[in-house]
């Protein structure tokens, strides 16, 4: 059965609240692409998220610490590392994670909200794609036409592994199954793990790389209860509750004057989003 906040408006705070010190409750933005991408400040990478997660776990007396997931996915490692020095200091702190999910938290950035101990999701979120995927284009038969030579020397038999350039080669494949298996691997033991005990389906249909809407993935335990933030939050900790994200994006003089970007920044910022767009695409959204 699918849970839900059961508050519909926020309570009405009495007299005496007015002079208590609200509890702030530090929220940690992941949205986008996860990983290094070449545009300062893009993607969802440990090097730039590292300041804000510090930040976060360090707001005293704060009662939780929020996750606020909008993500595709993206690199494996990334996801790993945010969601490993989460989990960290959420123990060092002794601070109960909290992750929100908005729009989608599929693949890598299902990972990144499994670093919460508990996933609040609206009713009609994307969750899951517990999988990994690799994709790409052949171009052997282009270049022939045109005329084209490929030169290609390596030491080091499997160097040119996948070549775009050539046709697939049977070790090639199987070597990339066996990379993408062991990354697979990795990604079902820590939802085993940070969903022990609450996945409510069989882990072939868990983890074959579907995603679900929000209420479902509540029904199979992906998720734990349907509701909004703020919502969510006065009713678990009072009506005098703030929610303080951490890392808002701040823009540059050049943008807050109205003079634009770097044209060089600005087609590299045009590819990154192209990519998210693309990995939106393929959730249908």
């Amino acid at each position: 059965m699918v849970k839900a906040s059961t508050s519909s408006a926020p309570a009405e705070r009495p007299w005496w609240a007015f002079w208590r010190r609200p509890q702030i409750v530090p929220a940690i933005r992941l949205s986008g692409v996860i990983g290094n991408l070449p545009l300062r400040g893009a993607g969802l990478a440990l090097s730039g998220l590292e300041r804000a997660i510090d930040q976060a776990f360090a707001v005293k007396r704060a009662p939780a610490v929020a996750l606020i997931v909008n993500s595709p996915g993206g690199s494996a490692a990334q996801s790993a590392l945010l969601a490993q020095r989460i989990r960290r200091l959420a123990e060092q702190k002794g601070r109960p994670v909290i992750a929100f999910v908005e729009d989608v938290a599929a693949s890598g950035g299902y990972w990144l909200a499994t670093a919460a101990d508990e996933i609040v999701v609206e009713a009609t979120s994307i969750l899951g794609s517990i999988g990994v995927i690799s994709a790409g284009f052949g171009f052997g038969e282009a270049i022939a036409r045109l005329g084209i030579e490929r030169r290609v020397h390596t030491a080091g038999a499997r160097k040119s592994f996948l070549d775009p350039f050539r046709p697939e080669r049977p070790e090639d494949l199987e070597l990339l199954r066996e990379l993408q298996s062991s990354i697979h691997e990795r990604f079902k033991e820590q939802v085993r793990t940070r969903r022990a005990g609450k996945l409510k389906a069989p882990e072939e249909e868990l983890f074959d790389g579907r995603v679900w809407i929000g209420t479902r993935a509540v029904e199979l335990g992906l998720a734990d209860a349907v509701g909004e933030p703020r919502a969510f939050l006065e009713e678990r900790f009072g009506p005098d509750v703030v929610l303080r994200v951490v890392n808002q994006p701040r823009r540059r003089l050049v943008e807050r004057l109205g003079l634009g970007t770097l044209a060089a920044e600005a087609a590299v910022e045009t590819l990154a989003l192209l990519e998210e767009r693309a990995m939106l695409r393929r959730l249908g959204l």
